[in-house]
Order: C-alpha cells, then sequence, then structure tokens
C-alpha cells in the first residue's frame, strides 16, 4: 500500500521543517539560493565545503537542522529530461530513505510550472520506493506511512503517479521473488488473484491444451520441468464502462496486446549456465511481470482502452526430458524450427504465445522480454532495446520514452539477416552458434509470429541496473511499466 499523501500548496513554514524529522526541499537551478526555511543552515554547510548553490544541480546536499531534521536541499535544471529530473530526485530521495521514516516531508519552490513538475517526479519517486519489495529477513525495517507535501496542491492528487508506482511495485514485487516462491504453477494462481482484483478476464492455456494445439515451440522448453504446470496466460482489460473502452464488437475503439517472457528460473537446459550467469535467473519472467504492471496501472487510472496480456509462464530446466540440440520443433503458426541452443528459449516461448496473441487480431502488439546477452553487450543496464514494425511505431516508442524517463534505443532489423537463421532441415534456425548481433537476429526469428500485426519489441536489457535506474532505488526497477503507460496514452490519440 502507497503511504497516505496530504497536499498544501503554501510553502512550508520554518516551524514545520524543524519538526519534519526528514524533508527533501527541490528548488529550480540559479545561482542564488532563495528565502526558505533552513537557508542558513545551508549556506553554512555549502560555505564549508567551498560549493556555489548551482551545485546543488549536481548533486543534493543533506543539512542537519537544529531541530534535529535531515534535510535535503536539491536543485533541478529547466531543461532537464523525465529521465534526468527522476534521478536527481532519487538521489537526493535515497539519502533520506536510508534512514527508514516513517514520516516524510516534500517541499518545491519556484514557478508553477517548476512547482508542478517537481512535485510530480518528488511524489512518484517516494511513493515507488517507499514500499518494501518481498524479502525474508528476520528483521524488517520500518515502513513509511505518511508523505506531506508543500508549495503545491495537484488537482486529483497525483492518481496517474499513483497509478504508476502501484504498477511498478507490483512488477518488481514479481520479479525479485525467488524460484522456490513463484513457479509457474504458483504465478498461474498469483494471475488469477489479481484478477479478481482489478477485475480482468483469465484463460490459461495449460501445457496439455499447447500441446494438443500444436505450440511445439513452447512446449519444447517446457516439457524439461517435471511439475509440467506451464501455461500461457491471457489476461483482459476492458476500461471503464462509459468511457469509450473499445472493445471489440462494443464500438470503434481498438486492442492493444502486450506480451512478456515469463521464464520463472532459467538454468540454460543442456547448454548449461555456468554458475555466473545463473545467478539471477529468477529474474527471466520479468517480462511477464512487466505486462501485468501495466495492466494493474492502466486499471487504476482507468483508461478508456482494450488491454489483452498474455504471458508465457515456464522453466527451463535441464532433465531427460529436456529438449535438445539439432531437435526440430513445429510452433503453433506451423513454422519448423531447428533448435541450435536450448539458452535461446525466451524465443521459443514467445513464438507460440506471439502467434495466440496475433490470431486474437488487435491493432498493436508490444512485446517484453529479458532476451539476449548481446542486447546488454550493446547498451548496458542503463537503457532497453526497442524494435519496431514501422517507422512511425519507432517514432512514437522513442517520444514515450522521452516522457516515462526510461530510455530506449531503437534498432533495426533488416531483412538480409535473416541468412544467418537458414536451416537445411527446417523453416528456420532458433538461433546462430556465433551469437553475433543476436539482439537483432532473435528479432528477425520473432517477427515471423506476429504476421501483418503492428508490432513492438523490447529487449529489457535495462530492467535491473545495480544502484537503482531513474527513479526507483531497487536494482530490479520495473523498466517498461511507464514506458508502457506513455505509449499508450500518446497511440489512442493517434
Amino acid at each position: 500500500m502507497l503511504p497516505k499523501l496530504a497536499e498544501n500548496k503554501k510553502e512550508i513554514p520554518a516551524q514545520t521543517l524543524a519538526g519534519a524529522g526528514h524533508a527533501l526541499l527541490l528548488l529550480p537551478e540559479s545561482k542564488t539560493l532563495p528565502d526558505m526555511p533552513g537557508t542558513a543552515e545551508l549556506k553554512a554547510a555549502m560555505k564549508r565545503r567551498a560549493l556555489k548553490p548551482d551545485a546543488l544541480a549536481k548533486s543534493p546536499l543533506a543539512v542537519q537542522l537544529p531541530g534535529g531534521t535531515l534535510a535535503v536541499y536539491a536543485m533541478l535544471k529547466a531543461d532537464a529530461s523525465t529521465f534526468e529530473v527522476h534521478e536527481r530526485v532519487r538521489k537526493a530521495l535515497a539519502l533520506l530513505l536510508a534512514e527508514h521514516p516513517k514520516a516524510l516531508t516534500l517541499a518545491v519552490f519556484g514557478d508553477a510550472a517548476f512547482r508542478a513538475r517537481a512535485a510530480e517526479a518528488a511524489v512518484y519517486a517516494t511513493w515507488v520506493n517507499a514500499v518494501p519489495l518481498p524479502a525474508r529477513k528476520a528483521k524488517q525495517d520500518p515502513v513509511l506511512k505518511t508523505v506531506s507535501l508543500y508549495g503545491y496542491a495537484s488537482a486529483d492528487g497525483f492518481a496517474r503517479a499513483a497509478a504508476l508506482a502501484e504498477g511498478n511495485v507490483l512488477t518488481r514485487s514479481l520479479t525479485v521473488q525467488g524460484p522456490d516462491e513463484l513457479t509457474p504453477g504458483v504465478y498461474r494462481k498469483r494471475i488469477r488473484a489479481l484478477a479478481k482484483q482489478y477485475g480482468w478476464s483469465v484463460e490459461e492455456y495449460p501445457y496439455a491444451k499447447l500441446k494438443k494445439m500444436g505450440a511445439g515451440a513452447f512446449c519444447a522448453v517446457a516439457q524439461g520441468s517435471p511439475a509440467k504446470d506451464a501455461a500461457i496466460v491471457r489476461i483482459g482489460y476492458r476500461g471503464a464502462k462509459g468511457k469509450g473502452a473499445g472493445v471489440r464488437g462494443q464500438g470503434s475503439g481498438k486492442t492493444v496486446a502486450f506480451v512478456g517472457k515469463g521464464i520463472c528460473f532459467d538454468t540454460g537446459g543442456h547448454n548449461l549456465k555456468p554458475a555466473k550467469y545463473m545467478q539471477g535467473m529468477h529474474e527471466d519472467m520479468n517480462g511477464s511481470a512487466v505486462v501485468l504492471g501495466i495492466l494493474a496501472a492502466a486499471s487504476r487510472m482507468q483508461l478508456p482502452v482494450a488491454l489483452d496480456g498474455w504471458v508465457a509462464l515456464a522453466e527451463n530446466h535441464i532433465s531427460p526430458e529436456a529438449y535438445r540440440q539439432n531437435e526440430v520443433v513445429k510452433a503453433l503458426n506451423g513454422t519448423t524450427i531447428e533448435i541450435v541452443h536450448t539458452d535461446a528459449e525466451g524465443r521459443m516461448v514467445l513464438a507460440d504465445t506471439l502467434t495466440l496473441a496475433a490470431r486474437a487480431r488487435p491493432d498493436l502488439i508490444a512485446d517484453f522480454a529479458t532476451l539476449t546477452g548481446s542486447m546488454h553487450y550493446a547498451l548496458g543496464s542503463r537503457m532497453s532495446g526497442v524494435f519496431a514494425s514501422s517507422s512511425a511505431l519507432a517514432h512514437q516508442a522513442s517520444r514515450a520514452a522521452s516522457a516515462s524517463g526510461e530510455r530506449i534505443v531503437v534498432f533495426p532489423y533488416p531483412e538480409d539477416y535473416d541468412s544467418s537463421l537458414e536451416s537445411t532441415v527446417a523453416d528456420v534456425k532458433q538461433c546462430s552458434m556465433e551469437g553475433e548481433a543476436d539482439h537483432i537476429l532473435a528479432t528477425r526469428f520473432l517477427s515471423r509470429f506476429v504476421g501483418d500485426t503492428p508490432w513492438i519489441h523490447m529487449d529489457l536489457s535495462g530492467h535491473s541496473c545495480k544502484g537503482g535506474l531513474g527513479a526507483v532505488m531497487s536494482d530490479a526497477n520495473g523498466f517498461g511499466v511507464a514506458w508502457a503507460l506513455a505509449l499508450l496514452e500518446a497511440w489512442r490519440q493517434g
């Protein structure tokens, strides 16, 4: 549950700041300091460190006030990007949240436009970092309960920021759970509980049913698990009634399908990962968690859209039943695939899941997956890579990244790369042994399963960044939720 927020459009009084305990004060970049509570103490601290006022735009400064309050001062540049604003606020908040306060005070200064932007960023960053992620420690830290904001009052209680924070926290909470906690079977139960909470519809395609349907790509990966609890799950959100939700057959609206890779643990299969690369593979289901986070945020915002979430839940085990190199399997759409590397399982489960999503005839498909190591080598962990089926979609994806603060790089995936996937025994190779440009080859492979549907593929190289990313302080950062909501809002407007 997010901390309660109290708003006051008046500036924070000196006596209130003195008794606040923990406070963040955000100022517009300037070469002078405004008249505000704590200015004398701040000037003294800056003089001691030989800092000029505008140094606060590069690094926040924590000051101990006479009444015992820990006050952190930070400046934000007027032309800063959303990512830069989120990053500055995160670093400033980290100095306060490290003490695990039960109450936090935020104050913004400057003109009306600056206060609105700074307050939105501060409230969102506070909410998204205030909820503890699942952990099994004997001692739990105190939880932030209340937030007081001075200098700005929103019209709707920051409803959008609350929805985004809720979706992000859900994504991260699922992602960090260990493989003993979140098996495909447990995950399916969790989705049914979420569906009840948010009012979603749920349709499950269990392993046995997928086998009969001919989903050979998904089943090849899932067959290695003795539990046989793998499934493709479809979740439906159909907007708020009376808001033009655009359900097929009930108006002229359009449907967006979000598809997520949900490998709850990835051993690599017979091409076993070494310990260094198997560590953290419980997070290989992050793409599916992003999809659920998107649907949760859209539900809280009551977006007038029709959304389908498709999540591919399985584990990639090593066992006598596990699939092997050189096997040929037939995907749901009839494509035969030569298996080259059993650790390229993500594109296999996505192949049949994308086919199911495309058969439902959405107007747009966007998929999310922790898919390739080559994307991580290309970008590191501070951005994610995106591929789009048209230049118009690529531009929309880039604009959504700028608006949301979740940075992306758009890559091409030209047809001539298909030569690396040519097989002598099947329609296509799963991948190449060389591994060169695997992020592009994986996209060329997946493009065979979406047909003519407009499509965006996100390779989540930025899903985990040591020390946090943007507004989020934890390594697992929920990358993709805010981006997708920005994309949805822009896409609805054409």
